[in-house]
């Protein structure tokens, strides 16, 4: 920490803690004692029950979540490559091209999400690519609202690569192939599974375009969570909102997990 007094670090955790509280850990707090209630009529919950949780793990809950990994995991998936090849590609640019490029990819989360959905709707609503009622329709549509956030996240770790470790592999003979599955992604697998990290979570809590775009058997959970509160079943919903938290959590501790060994790789 760089304050170096006791009485500075007591203050700095203070006003942490005062910011931290009320903005951040309240809400999910807020959440979490709702989904083993029943009631909430005063300061604290009551009817303190776990049947919240046996709807929020079972039937439509369950698909919805499954629903939910998959669309994530492709979308995640696909935007790594596409983000992770405009990088590439994009590093050999001169600098006017490559933010023209950055702006491109940059677009999608520049406008509401919204904007997103609709765009995604009317490009895909007709042959020959004709999407609409299908979950490729879902996935496409978070693959563009995340690939931003892979572009960038492996745009800005080629930017920190050292040139001599490429340059000794090519003037050893080795092709530009053979540098780049060797020497290039290996040293950017960490940023590569931080990218993957954030994508997924993105992808998880994407409601907006989601709305817009979803067939009925291809419900992922966000729009579970919200038909559930929409119908004033609050409970139930946040119990459901638990669930997405906790799965998101395990996933990205799994993915930090696979970082670590990365970077010490």
């Amino acid at each position: 920490m760089l304050v170096h007094s006791r009485k500075g670090r007591w203050a700095v955790w203070a006003v942490f803690l005062v910011l931290f509280l009320p903005l951040f850990a309240l809400p999910l707090l807020v959440v979490l004692g709702a989904s083993f209630a029943t009631h909430w009529s005063g300061v604290l919950p009551s009817g303190l029950t776990t049947g919240n949780y046996r709807t929020a793990t079972r039937g439509d809950a369950l698909q919805a979540l499954t629903t939910s990994l998959v669309t994530a995991v492709t979308a995640s998936l696909l935007a790594l490559a596409v983000g992770t090849w405009a990088a590439l590609a994009g590093s050999a640019l001169r600098k006017s091209h490559r933010r023209v490029l950055d702006a491109l990819f940059v677009l999608p989360v520049a406008v509401p999400s919204v904007v997103v959905g609709l765009s995604v709707l009317v490009a895909f609503s007709k042959p020959p690519m004709l999407l609409n009622g299908t979950s490729w329709i879902v996935i496409l549509a978070h693959t563009v609202l995340v690939t931003a956030f892979a572009h960038q996240s492996v745009s800005a770790a080629i930017v920190r690569l050292d040139p001599a470790y490429e340059q000794a592999a090519a003037s050893l003979g080795a092709r530009p192939s053979h540098v780049l599955w060797r020497v290039r992604l290996p040293l950017l697998l960490p940023s590569l599974t931080a990218a993957a990290g954030l994508c997924f979570a993105l992808s998880m809590g994407e409601l907006s375009a989601t709305m817009m775009l979803y067939p009925p058997d291809w419900t992922p959970l966000p729009v579970l969570i919200f038909a559930a509160t929409d119908r004033g079943s609050l409970f139930t919903g946040s119990a459901v909102a638990v669930v997405l938290m906790a799965v998101t959590l395990l996933a990205l501790l799994a993915v930090s997990r696979v970082r670590t060994r990365a970077t010490y790789r």
